[in-house]
């Protein structure tokens, strides 16, 4: 080990200086004596000097004290005993639960390299929207956009509700990363897991928004190290979970602000692109296991071209696109079904029959939009008679992709449902083909299958 020595501390930013050998980006620093107070090496201030982030209490750090250097990263621990269990970065339990003892650990910056597959699978959800107009890749990214307060965290947990507790807790593992967000959301997400049954094969890591960006941003990656090892080692599939992405990008920024970096014209950090780039690409799949990554990514003031939120388009797959006016029209998923799409909704992917009945869908709603204005200011009843079939096909079909939740049968006093992707494409089909023409529209909000609500009649 070699050691240095404290020059500066700036509130969470300390400057150590080493004279002999010199550390790298990224190793762990501790005071000398007191291995629990550590600092992490995030760029240099000069050839000798270097900005480190104190990832516990910055106030045991004074000018002129020694700094010894581990030459190792930080590093998580990782394993089938982590499943059940919410962790921090330093792989403290954060539920109450027992130490976590005799664990290997695993390097969080470290990329665990291997031969990448790529498999042409769709992974069903049961949430209908989803899984006929933005249907998820086995192995592949799908991305939750949106505003405060319209759904992101809800859909994302009953995406992981539906995959391990319906159908796939033999074959699946589930990580959920929680990248700055509150602890009431936190809290909210493990008591809905152990109600519903999915918390035993999932594992839980946060870094809280009130942490430090350091702990923020490392929490994304050690998430990933869990996958990886699962992947590897387990040698299972694995949903891999983020809230949010656009936190992990905010942590970054502040980091580079602190470290006096100078910003991109879009006032982000001039190294956001890559920081994505190397968070995304180890999200991989390979002979051994899958990983399928769901993210939440907060859109600020919902404004999509925000650039932080344009960088992560590149890597997914699917995007789904919540709407503030959906919400606010009493629709849940309240997804703006025009903006959202995935690179699946292929003849080849879904076949032929799906991606027609896909394209007529959207037609028809598209049609309907640019008949709103005119509806109105003269009223649905001025339309030709052809307009006002479309008018109420869309109505109808907007009302039927509304869905009661598992996650959230305590809040509605619903009971949820799971609704099979050949079944959806089948009533969607019979919506924009007339058949529930004389049906009331009230009758298609939140139901499962028609032909459930058809027998209940």
């Amino acid at each position: 080990m070699s050691s240095g020595s404290v020059v500066s501390v700036r509130g969470q930013i300390v400057v150590v200086e080493f004279l002999d050998e010199q550390p790298e980006i990224g190793d762990i620093l501790h005071i000398e004596n007191s291995p629990q107070d550590i600092l992490e090496i995030i760029s240099s201030d000069s050839h000798k000097r270097y900005f480190t982030i104190a990832l516990r209490n910055a106030n045991v750090f004074f000018r002129g004290a020694q700094i010894v250097n581990t030459h190792e990263g930080l590093k998580i621990p990782v394993g089938k005993e982590l499943l059940g269990r919410l962790l921090n970065i330093f792989g403290e339990p954060q539920d109450n639960g027992q130490p976590l003892m005799s664990v290997e650990h695993r390097s969080v910056r470290k990329w665990q390299k291997s031969g990448i597959v790529i498999k042409k699978e769709i992974l069903e959800t049961g949430i209908k929207v989803i899984d006929v107009f933005a249907p998820l890749i086995k192995g592949g990214k799908m991305g939750l956009f949106g505003g405060a307060g319209v759904g992101k965290t809800m859909l994302l947990t009953e995406i992981m509700h539906n995959v391990i507790g319906r159908v796939g807790h033999d074959r699946y593992y589930s990580v959920f990363a929680g990248v700055g967000e509150r602890s009431r959301e936190g809290l909210e997400l493990w008591l809905s897991l152990k109600n519903t049954g999915v918390m035993p094969y999932a594992s839980l890591i946060y870094g809280q928004m009130g942490e430090n960006p350091a702990v923020r941003f490392l929490s994304a990656y050690a998430g990933v190290s869990m996958a990886e090892y699962f992947r590897d080692v387990e040698k299972r599939d694995i949903l891999f979970f983020i809230d949010n992405v656009y936190r992990f990008a905010q942590a970054g920024n502040e980091l580079s602000v602190l470290t006096g970096s100078i910003p991109s014209e879009d006032g982000y950090q001039p190294t956001l692109e890559s920081e994505m780039a190397t968070f995304h690409e180890r999200l991989h799949s390979t002979v051994d296991g899958m990983i399928t990554s769901v993210e939440a990514i907060y859109v600020p003031a919902d404004d999509l071209l925000d650039h932080g939120v344009q960088t992560i388009f590149p890597f997914l797959d699917s995007l789904l696109v919540l709407s503030r006016d959906v919400y606010q029209e009493g629709r849940t998923p309240a997804v703006d079904i025009l903006a959202s799409t995935s690179s699946a909704l292929t003849p080849h992917f879904v076949g032929d029959h799906h991606y027609q009945v896909v394209i007529i869908a959207r037609n028809i709603l598209k049609r309907a939009q640019s008949l709103e204005r005119i509806v109105s200011l003269v009223g649905e009843n001025e339309l030709s008679v052809e307009d006002q079939i479309v008018v109420k096909r869309a109505r109808k079909l907007k009302n039927y992709l509304t869905q009661p939740f598992y996650t959230a049968e305590g809040q509605r006093g619903v009971k949820g449902v799971y609704v099979p992707v050949a079944e959806a494409v089948k009533d969607v089909n019979a919506i924009i083909s007339g058949q529930y023409d004389s049906t009331p529209d009230d009758v298609f909000l939140y139901i499962g299958k028609m032909s459930d609500v058809v027998k209940q009649a």
